[in-house]
């Protein structure tokens, strides 16, 4: 077959070369990569490459037996520095790469396509022509009420998945599912346990599997590892068609230096610093985005925009965020370059991200914008015209820690660390907070959830059903790793699937179905979710029983009638006839109790209506008196 080039078809006009050069280009991925196109009605595919610093640059793939001399592409006469070329009678599927050979040092790459939207599955590294177009999407209810589902006053419970080790098909060789299974087994299973949204973890094209994606090569690719794009069009479509909304784990903050990829792709430090103290990961052995140049930040803001665009991405999760704002992070001194005012701000990372949501929110203002940011860097949830970086949500990593060390702990020596518990209101309203139990609390030895927990068997799930309770309570949106809804015991593999049998065990079986009963019961009362970002949604009962190791607060909406009491009991003993305050008068009615036989807990509990007393505890004019079960944590609302 005979595969002609041409140089008289092109898809960038001179505004796309501006936009390029300014940065501000926001959907690259209709101008570069390969494009399916028609010529003088000869069907084909088009190419542009961004390679300023290449002296020749070719197309080698499966149709001219990898020939770098059979296909050379153009550079275009402007300063865009982008090479193009349209060759005829191509069909999809075929594999390509550029051979970029660079003006400097006569460095000669083989690179798959930055812009691709398929590739080979790894280990193999081609990518391949293929159009995105013409999927018929069924979710237009779900986009049309998008905005509803993930407001600030909705309830937000998110599955944390990584999609190759949720579930395997060990009687075939324990291979992965593919998208399309996982639309039949994963969509109902999310349905069942109430969550509202899942968290995928990285699906951009990635070399090396033990990464689980945080080291992307593909920005625009979805990993062939489980099907086609079109088949992950299909598992987020059947997704959205049952009411579940999709976050994308995505990774601006370093890519991989497999050399098929970004790194030093026209034989020059093209799209990372050149200067290894801000071009390189030392903690991760990864390059560093060059966020100051402006055809990097184009790049990177239309691979965001491409996924919520081409694949109804409902929100994306920035991984790494403080890896990107801090420039001395993990680098000692010597190792890193102050910025222009002589501190450690990556002042070119912040305006970057600055103007990520600012662009996409202008886009899409129905979606969701979450940091992962470790640190107390201010306003990170701020609106940009006021100072802020722009996101809708950031990860609450000090609760996490802080409540993963207290219910480590032997109940008997909690009351020393009570602090832990209560802290995190001090701040708690400073963002607009997610609560993670992510996975990076379950692996590198760090042991999985119920194996933190103290105590015997018992204990352990009681320990778990307490912090899934106390958790779902707590101001902020909700996730969770999967596998923990069950009480997995190993630490999370990713090259294996979780234990699916442990739910034959009734204690593993009885912890999912807790969590599935408050994942739908947060999602009923209003006053679990509505404030979960204002101050006017909680209020401390009692925070000083450091001795007794318990807590009481309330949950409250715009309407007070919801109201919700909270009480844990994180100690080990049963309290009986314990008084609290309340600022009603009425009957309350226990909604939910950690400790339910259900459960496999204790059945310790409040079976009937609870009658206030006209007495002052705690500064507030009535008293209730109830029994809080060992390691329990009660739910009470007022009869109306």
């Amino acid at each position: 077959m005979h595969y002609p080039i041409y140089y008289d078809v092109t898809r960038l006009g001179e505004m796309d070369i501006y936009l390029f050069a300014q940065g501000t280009h926001t959907k690259l991925y209709e101008k570069l990569g390969s494009h399916a196109m028609t010529r003088q009605g000869e069907a084909g595919f088009y190419f542009a490459v961004w390679a300023p610093n290449a002296r020749y640059v070719s197309v080698r793939g499966d149709f001219n037996d990898y020939d770098p001399a059979t296909h050379p592409l153009k550079r275009r006469e402007d300063a865009s520095g982008i090479w193009e070329g349209f060759i005829a009678h191509l069909p999809q599927g075929l594999t390509y790469k550029y051979r970029i050979e660079s003006q400097f040092h006569d460095i000669v790459h083989d690179k798959t396509d930055p812009f691709g939207n398929f590739s080979e599955k790894p280990s193999a590294s081609a990518s391949r022509l293929w159009s995105i177009e013409g999927y018929a999407w069924s979710d237009s209810a779900w986009m049309a009420k998008r905005a509803k589902h993930n407001a600030h006053t909705a309830p937000i419970s998110v599955y944390e998945m990584h999609v190759g080790s949720w579930r395997r098909k060990v009687e075939e060789d324990n291979r992965y599912l593919t998208y399309r299974e996982l639309a039949q087994e994963l969509v109902p299973y999310l349905v069942e346990m109430g969550y509202t949204h899942v968290e995928f973890m990285p699906l951009t094209e990635f070399p090396f599997r033990g990464s689980w994606g945080y080291q992307a090569v593909g920005y625009f690719a979805p990993t062939a590892r489980f099907g086609e794009p079109q088949d992950l069009m299909y598992l987020i479509d059947t997704l959205h068609q049952n009411g579940i909304g999709v976050i994308l784990d995505w990774v601006p903050s370093h890519f991989t230096v497999d050399m098929h990829g970004l790194v030093n792709f026209d034989g020059t430090a093209l799209y990372e610093h050149a200067d290894p103290r801000q071009g390189f990961h030392p903690e991760w052995g990864s390059a560093v985005f060059n966020y100051g140049r402006n055809e990097v930040r184009a790049f990177l803001i239309s691979s965001a925009m491409f996924w919520l665009e081409k694949y109804h991405i409902d929100g994306i999760r920035v991984d790494a965020v403080a890896s990107m704002l801090y420039l001395n992070y993990a680098r000692t001194e010597g190792e890193w370059v102050p910025n222009a005012h002589g501190s450690n701000e990556n002042l070119e990372a912040v305006a970057f991200l600055k103007q990520l949501n600012t662009t996409l929110y202008g886009a899409y203002n129905d979606i969701l914008m979450i940091a992962e940011e470790s640190t107390a860097w201010p306003m990170v949830t701020g609106r940009v015209d006021a100072g802020g970086l722009g996101f809708g949500q950031k990860w609450n990593m000090g609760w996490m820690h802080d409540t993963l060390k207290y219910m480590s702990r032997d109940p008997i020596h909690r009351q020393h660390h009570h602090h832990q518990l209560t802290f995190s209101m001090w701040y708690g309203f400073d963002e607009q907070f997610m609560l993670p139990l992510s996975h990076d609390e379950v692996v590198h030895m760090k042991g999985s959830l119920i194996r933190k927990m103290p105590g015997d068997t018992n204990q352990k799930f009681a320990h778990l059903r307490a912090l899934f309770a106390y958790m779902m309570a707590h101001p902020g949106k909700k996730l969770l790793f999967m596998g923990g809804e069950f009480g997995q015991y190993a630490e999370w593999n990713f090259d294996a699937s979780l234990d699916w049998h442990l739910l034959g065990e009734a204690r593993h079986e009885g912890l999912r179905q807790m969590l599935s009963k408050l994942n739908h019961l947060y999602r009923k009362e209003r006053a679990l979710h509505w404030f979960d970002h204002k101050r006017e949604g909680f209020e401390w009962i009692d925070d000083l029983d450091y001795r007794g190791n318990t807590i009481a607060f309330l949950r409250k909406s715009d309407v007070p009638e919801e109201s919700i009491v909270v009480v844990c009991n994180f100690a080990d003993v049963t309290r009986s006839g314990y008084r609290m305050g309340v600022p009603w008068e009425g009957e309350y009615v226990e909604i939910f109790n950690s400790q339910y036989a259900q459960f496999q807990g204790w059945d310790i509990t409040n079976p009937h209506p609870i009658a206030t007393t006209r007495e002052v505890t705690f500064a507030r004019p009535y008293t209730l008196t109830l029994t809080l079960p060992p390691l329990g944590v009660v739910y009470l609302k007022r009869k109306l």
